[in-house]
């Protein structure tokens, strides 16, 4: 049997997407936030390379975990989400996900976002490319980035992120034919007033998850800034 065409093969990504799409829908609106929806597709390796392309192209992978923004406490991103919960159906944490016989190399994971995943995040946290990259250390992981619309530049300009992507050899690919759509539900509420809590929130202030939260306490801190935030008596 022949590999699927480039036809069909965009068939199937479109039919994820659509789905991704829909999980989009249901992050609520906020002037802060894009809502963006993600799944985490496995195509696992058939003892017949043509019956595994077969199984890919006729869109039958099987879905290991989904997510949508702010789904998960904190102010968290649907790949953040996706990822945090396929790591807790599986007894662990996001920090081990790279060591899950679930994401092994021969089951040829996808991940499907509607917005290309970020390069950067203006609270600190770590940004959704590095959580991809990091499912990765132990040889399998997600194999592949499919996205429907490119970051625009509300919050952070001209993302780095795909290029942070071909720099460590992860696949991606740009799959257009849903983008106005997913572009018009990224960006509902983003026309209402900001509130003082939510300019907070834009600049990085409380933007941080607990789980981001108890990783950035542990991190080495600037002796100088520690001298600076002692307290000095009167």
């Amino acid at each position: 049997m022949a590999a699927p065409s480039p036809e069909t093969a965009k068939q199937t990504h479109l039919h994820y997407l659509s789905q991704a799409l829909d999980l989009a829908r249901l992050s609520p609106p906020k002037p802060t936030n894009f809502r963006v929806g993600c799944l985490i597709v496995s195509y696992p390796a058939s003892t017949s390379t043509e019956a595994s392309q077969a199984h890919k192209s006729q869109g039958q992978g099987q879905v290991l975990s989904t997510g949508y923004t702010l789904e998960l406490e904190g102010n968290t991103h649907a790949e953040q989400c996706a990822l945090s919960k396929l790591a807790a159906q599986h007894g662990t944490d996001e920090a081990h996900l790279h060591g899950l016989d679930v994401l092994s190399a021969n089951q040829n994971v996808t991940l499907y976002t509607t917005l290309e995943p970020c390069g950067l995040r203006l609270s600190g946290n770590k940004p959704c490319v590095e959580r991809i990259i990091d499912t990765r250390k132990s040889g399998g992981g997600i194999g592949k980035v499919i996205f429907g619309a490119r970051e625009p530049g509300t919050f952070v300009k001209d993302s780095k992120s795909l290029m942070r992507l071909y720099e460590v050899g992860v696949p991606w690919e740009f799959v257009p034919d849903l983008q106005d759509e997913i572009l018009k539900v990224a960006k509902e509420g983003h026309n209402k007033p900001v509130s003082r809590e939510a300019q907070g929130q834009k600049a990085g202030i409380d933007d941080i998850s607990p789980e981001e939260r108890r990783r950035q306490e542990q991190l080495p801190r600037n002796p100088k800034k520690r001298m600076m935030e002692v307290d000095v008596p009167p």
